[in-house]
């Protein structure tokens, strides 16, 4: 059964006759998605910080956000999260998910790092998986300054940054110093799915196929593109040596499937991988938490995973 308060968001919707993100330009969309922000979302959580970094990242500019937790020392060593936005690769930004890094940062305990990647149609793929594997690499290299643990930075993201998150670990595996942890909130993980998911929730509860289909059209310059493990980490020909996981799934949600299949492949690899689905929500929820209360349990349920796997023995336990 759809949970009873994002039923009644859904409703709002068609009432308000709320235009799908589809039928608008990306720039329209853009704006939109930061409006409906204060709509849906709560009242930002104080943290004791937040600063802006702005690395000039491969000959481009990445905006970063940090934010660091209230009562916590300017000089003390605490693990990291780097956070990527959903939003589909064409729309959000650091404004949009500031309340969510803001709760991350709080329960967790962790510094979070919100990049701001770039975005299609402007800059097609590639480019947003370039700018978030550079943005973890500048964070663990720079853990000194930003007074991080390098060996216990997490990278996480939700839907397109879910997608992102993913596919950096896979890029950073042989890395000197891969990512300590994976927090994929319903990610995309296969682009052009054809899953169960995708069609049976593909209308009527918010994000919709058509949307999905807009999203990956603007990104991927091909549909080619969709082959390349970069655009669906669900393609990559192993799945092993990664770090362990927490995938976090919408039952309403068209890209339900693919989360579900991405957490199988990384337990079939041999990767410490969890999965939870949260079976009455919708695609977004865990921004909505001023009008679906069950985002704040999928915050605390995300801030745990963080506190397990980035503690001093990194065990999960």
């Amino acid at each position: 059964m759809l949970d009873t308060q994002a039923q009644a968001l859904l409703q709002l919707m068609v009432e308000r006759k709320v235009p799908a993100v589809n039928t608008l330009p990306p720039e329209k969309a853009r704006e939109f998605y930061l409006v409906r922000k204060a709509l849906t979302q709560p009242d930002p959580p104080p943290v004791s910080s937040t600063t802006d970094h702005g690395p000039l990242l491969g000959g481009v500019n990445v905006p970063i956000r940090e934010y660091r937790p209230a009562g916590v020392q300017p000089a003390d060593t605490l693990p990291a999260l780097v956070y990527f936005h959903g939003g589909g690769w064409v729309i959000g930004n650091i404004e949009t998910h500031d309340v969510l890094c803001r709760q991350l940062c709080q329960a967790s305990g962790c510094a979070v790092f919100s990049v701001d990647y770039r975005l299609a149609p402007e800059h097609v793929f590639p480019a947003a998986y370039e700018d978030a594997l550079a943005a973890f690499h500048w964070v663990v290299s720079q853990a000194a300054a930003l007074h991080i643990d390098p060996q216990r930075v997490a990278v996480g993201g939700d839907s397109a940054g879910g997608n992102l998150a993913a596919a950096v670990c896979l890029g950073a595996r042989s890395s000197a110093q891969p990512p300590a942890f994976q927090l994929l909130i319903y990610p995309a993980t296969l682009m052009y799915p054809d899953t169960p998911s995708f069609h049976a929730n593909g209308e009527g509860y918010g994000l919709t196929a058509l949307a999905m289909d807009w999203f990956m059209d603007h990104y991927l310059p091909t549909r080619e593109h969709a082959k390349d493990w970069r655009a669906s980490p669900l393609k990559a020909t192993s799945h092993a040596h990664l770090p362990p996981a927490l995938v976090l799934t919408a039952g309403y949600d068209p890209l339900r499937d693919e989360g579900l299949q991405y957490a199988d492949a990384l337990s079939q690899a041999g990767v410490d991988a969890q999965y939870i689905c949260f079976e009455r929500q919708i695609h977004g929820f865990i921004t909505m938490g001023r009008v679906i209360r069950e985002a704040y349990t999928a915050v605390d349920v995300c801030a745990l995973a963080l506190r397990r796997y980035l503690g001093p023995d990194g065990s999960g336990r």
